[in-house]
C-alpha cells in the first residue's frame, strides 16, 4: 500500500502530529522528514486530505534515526538495519560499522597528536622541527631530507 493510500482513522488523528510539529519537536527542517520518507525510513499515515500524520511509532523512529546518525551511521545503513529482520545480519552490519568507526577514531587521534606535537614544539616555527620533518618524510615515504617551503 502506498503511503498516500494509508489513511489515519479519525480517533488516531487526535493523537498524531503534523510534519511541522514533529520537525519542531526534534529541531529538524520539514524537508529532512520528507527526505527520510522518500528513502523509506518513515511511512507516515495520511489524513483524509492527504496530509502526513505522525504517531507515536513515527516519533520513536525519528529518535532512533537521530541517535543512529549521532553514532555515525549513514541513512543507507540505518535503512538497511531497519529493513533486515535477521538479528545475525544486524550484528554483522554493526560490526562493520564499529570497525569503520574505530578507523575514523584512529585517524582523528593521529591528527590530534600531530597538532598537539606542533603546539608543544619548542621551535618558534614548528615546520623547522626535526620531529615534524620526520613525520612529513614518513608520509612521503622516503628517507630523503624534507624541504618545507615557508
Amino acid at each position: 500500500m502506498k503511503s498516500s493510500e494509508h489513511r489515519t482513522p479519525v480517533h488516531e488523528e487526535r493523537d498524531s502530529m503534523t510534519i511541522g510539529a514533529l520537525a519542531e519537536r526534534f529541531g529538524l527542517a520539514t524537508h529532512v522528514l520528507r527526505h527520510w520518507e522518500a528513502m523509506g525510513l518513515l511511512t507516515p499515515a495520511r489524513d483524509a486530505a492527504g496530509r502526513r500524520r505522525f504517531g507515536t511509532a513515527d516519533l520513536t523512529r525519528v529518535a532512533v534515526i537521530l541517535r543512529a546518525k549521532e553514532a555515525g551511521l549513514s541513512l543507507d545503513t540505518i535503512r538497511s538495519l531497519a529493513a533486515t529482520t535477521d538479528p545475525a545480519r544486524r550484528r554483522d552490519m554493526l560490526r562493520e560499522e564499529a570497525q569503520a568507526l574505530r578507523s575514523r577514531i584512529a585517524a582523528a587521534q593521529a591528527s590530534l597528536e600531530l597538532i598537539e606535537c606542533a603546539l608543544g614544539c619548542d621551535h618558534e616555527d614548528f615546520t623547522q622541527c626535526a620531529h615534524f620533518r620526520q613525520m612529513v618524510a614518513e608520509r612521503i615515504g622516503t628517507d630523503a631530507t624534507v624541504h618545507i617551503p615557508v
